[in-house]
């Protein structure tokens, strides 16, 4: 071994004894004391503790909300069919119109009307116009702001999809959670920052990309919970592992680990990697627990309707929502939907199947986690959020039937809680809803919007990558929708 390989882990007294002493070495070793590498080497000596990445970071200002659930109706749910209500439209069936549409068949110029397939009524103080797909939703219009101009830069699914989680339709990005866990960390460490939990039909296209960390550490990706059987697969010890054994194996890793760390603190993978061992200990009970709905009592089960076979599971899934909101995780994303064709939102063929199917699955859970956040003094601080990643189109996509081709130009989404006002409508489309014509609304106000009501600054927020400082909202100025904020 060379001195100069010989060097690391030496003192200071040690350098200098190598080296042969003098000035020259003197001074060296001055400089090199005064870039802390003494300190570094004798440090990988000796234990040292371990930092978690995702502890809790103080927020830019004082926050709305702590906690945000994104409710993803993957594929498209029709705006026009379920809370922007269209009475024009009412006895147009059929008839050819002038219309500009841009969906999954390409740019056309007109096209079949087809008129919203469920009637409309008033609800709430604030009168707001629902149809009957959400009958239970439609009772909490007075605590949802509902934003009818949202736009979208691709009516692309995958594209579309890697907007709405990521704010680029290239994948490579972070995800919205990643940011927010970035940025703020985690109150509870035993539990990841960023869940997310897949229809059981399968996953979303795009698949992972969605909840990527993507040019951050991995400690930020998205953490997949089953709300069946263990909620992360392969997290259990060996069941003949002798007790203890599993935290003294951890324990030597991790020492190991941290002093190679040291002289590498640049690398993010090996930081990550540190994290997800002690993380992934720590959950072997936290997880578990969490989606453990043994404790719920048997009317908040029936309220979800996690006891019947239509909303089982989305039910369950928002009571799981509800329960790691209380256990402090900071974002949690819940899809309904997977897979291809009607497994999801996508009424491509029949509308009336395919949403009956999909709203008939949904609109209990959804309102049931309204009400049970509110009763339980959640809501405030609590942002929900829901939508698809673009609406559906006036006209018919084809010759026959009833289904809708992808509208990325004007739809619906509507956030709760969290510092939002309630019983109010912003933005609107035109009279076939087509495209957004008042107030309209990209996807990066609805991403400032969240990262504002969770005390960041999405124009201050970001993360040094490729010579730039990245950002959710990218790198022009991009402002909250103020307007629905309270």
């Amino acid at each position: 071994m060379s001195k100069r390989d010989n060097f690391c882990g030496r003192t200071r007294r040690e350098f200098l004894w190598q080296t042969g002493g003098g000035f020259g070495a003197a001074a060296m070793a001055s400089m090199l004391g005064a870039d802390g590498f003494f300190d570094r080497a004798t440090a990988s000596e000796s234990d040292t503790p371990f930092v978690n990445p995702l502890a809790a970071k103080p927020p830019h200002f004082a926050p709305k909300a702590k906690s945000v659930i994104f409710l993803f109706m993957y594929g498209g749910p029709s705006h026009i069919d379920t809370f922007d209500y269209k009475p024009n439209m009412i006895g147009m069936d059929g008839k050819t119109v002038d219309v500009k549409t841009f969906g999954r068949g390409g740019h056309k110029s007109g096209g079949r009307i087809v008129e919203p397939r469920w009637n409309f009524k008033q609800h709430g103080e604030c009168g707001k116009w629902v149809s009957s797909l959400f009958p239970n939703v439609a009772n909490h219009v007075d605590d949802i702001a509902f934003l009818h101009s949202m736009t979208a830069d691709s009516p692309i699914h995958g594209s579309a999809m890697l907007m709405m989680n990521s704010g680029r339709i290239l994948s490579g990005n972070p995800a919205m959670g990643s940011w927010l866990t970035y940025g703020l960390g985690s109150v509870n460490e035993n539990l990841p920052g960023f869940v997310v939990m897949l229809d059981p039909s399968g996953g979303p296209i795009s698949g992972a990309k969605n909840w990527s960390s993507g040019y951050m550490p991995a400690t930020y990706q998205g953490n997949v919970f089953r709300a069946e059987g263990a909620p992360i697969l392969d997290l259990a010890p060996p069941s003949d592992l002798p007790d203890g054994v599993q935290r003294q194996l951890i324990d030597s890793i991790q020492k190991a680990n941290n002093r190679h760390l040291l002289s590498r603190e640049s690398n993010s993978d090996l930081s990550s990697r540190i994290a997800s061992y002690e993380l992934a200990y720590k959950m072997q009970s936290a997880a578990p627990e969490a989606v453990d709905l043994s404790s719920e009592d048997a009317k908040t089960i029936a309220m979800y309707g996690a006891d019947q076979e239509k909303t089982r599971d989305f039910g369950k899934r928002c009571i799981i929502a509800r329960r790691l909101v209380e256990r402090g995780v900071r974002f949690i994303q819940l899809y309904s939907g997977g897979a291809h064709n009607d497994h999801n939102w996508d009424a491509h063929g029949d509308l009336e199947d395919n949403h009956n199917k999909h709203a008939g699955a949904t609109d209990k859970p959804v309102a049931a986690l309204l009400a049970d956040l509110k009763q339980r003094g959640m809501l405030d601080e609590t942002l929900v959020v829901w939508g698809g990643e673009f609406g559906r189109q006036p006209t018919a996509e084809y010759a026959k039937g009833s289904g809708r081709d992808h509208n990325a130009y004007g739809f619906t989404m509507f956030m709760a809680g969290g510092g939002i006002k309630g019983g109010i409508s912003h933005g609107t489309t035109d009279e076939l809803g087509a495209q957004a014509v008042e107030n309209p609304l990209h996807v990066k106000n609805l991403h400032a919007t969240i990262l504002h009501q969770m005390g960041l600054d999405p124009n201050h927020l970001s993360y040094f990558y490729g010579g730039l400082e990245q950002k959710l909202v990218g790198v022009e100025h991009v402002e909250p929708i103020h307007e629905i904020i309270a």
